[in-house]
């Protein structure tokens, strides 16, 4: 049986967590099983056994639309408040930081790094207080500032990105920074190619 995960040990693996990530922090809309077994990077057969334990606790819903089978969040419930705010702290920087730099330009590649990285890959430790992000590109300063902020607020803990340019991040450099970012875990943030 794998490990639970470093990032909240209550859940039984890293594919739950980041399936009520992607359905909680998205109650608005509803995700196929195929959608979330690709979302997840796991077979549709792992996750309709998740999804039939959580719609069994009543933590999500689902429908038949055809031969698909619709799935999103019951916000109807007292437990959807404050799951959602744990699994936002917890498992939320994926899902949010990637949706938000996929809606802007310039970005080529992004990756969280640091702390949030390393539990997220199984590393033991405390939670982390913040969340590092690298952005490659040439995204416009402000906005990026700005995208930060709004995904901290979300999040409720800090949001610290850090840009470099392609050149840059290619490059076999010695730089102090660059070095120690690569060394350690990275969770790459999977990017709509549509903005690129």
């Amino acid at each position: 049986m794998k490990a639970s995960p470093s990032l909240l040990p209550l859940l039984r693996s890293r594919m739950q967590g980041e399936l009520l990530a992607l359905v909680l922090l998205h109650p608005e809309r509803e995700y196929s099983i195929t959608e979330l077994a690709e979302a997840c990077g796991v077979s549709a057969t792992a996750v309709l056994r998740e999804v039939e334990r959580l719609v069994g606790g009543g933590i999500l819903e689902d429908r038949r639309v055809g031969r698909s089978r619709l799935v999103k969040a019951r916000t109807d419930t007292p437990l959807y408040r404050p799951l959602s705010d744990v699994i936002a702290v917890t498992f939320g920087p994926l899902p949010l930081l990637a949706e938000a730099l996929s809606g802007l330009s310039g970005v080529r590649e992004a990756y969280i790094y640091g702390s949030w990285a390393a539990r997220y890959s199984g590393e033991p430790g405390p939670p982390p207080g913040d969340v590092d992000v690298l952005v490659v590109g040439s995204p416009d300063p402000d906005a990026l500032f700005d995208l930060a902020e709004g995904v901290s607020r979300r999040l409720g803990r800090e949001v610290n990105v850090h840009r470099i340019s392609p050149a840059s991040w290619a490059s076999s450099s010695s730089d102090p920074f660059l070095t120690s970012v690569r060394e350690r875990p990275l969770a790459p943030l999977p990017l709509d190619q549509e903005n690129r």
